[in-house]
């Protein structure tokens, strides 16, 4: 099962990262200026995580596919890592379509 990792960066946002079962991040959030928001982020997360739509893929500067989840309204609510291929990209949503909906959230 994953596991949302809250934790606090050193600008004091607060923020979290999704873990697939094997420990590796399949996600990142932007930094929020409040728990409650990151929270609502995390429950975003998990509802817009069901809908492919809501994956948009890219390529970064570098040549590298990545993918970022939006939200309803557009927003993004959470990026992936550069992968090194787009199989392993499409993988990479893949997990977070499997592990976001019952991740528990843990402090890192």
């Amino acid at each position: 099962m994953g596991k949302f990792e809250i934790y606090t960066n050193k600008s004091g946002e607060f923020r979290f990262r999704l873990k697939a079962s094997n420990g590796q991040s399949i996600l990142a959030s932007e930094g929020y200026t409040t728990k409650a928001a990151r929270d609502n982020g995390i429950e975003s997360v998990r509802k817009n995580s069901q809908d492919e739509k809501r994956f948009k893929k890219g390529m970064s500067k570098s040549d590298q596919p990545y993918f970022n989840l939006t939200a309803t309204n557009g927003q993004v609510i959470g990026k992936s890592e550069m992968y090194n291929s787009d199989a392993a990209c499409d993988n990479g949503i893949k997990s977070v379509m499997k592990n976001a909906p019952d991740a528990e959230v843990v402090e890192s």
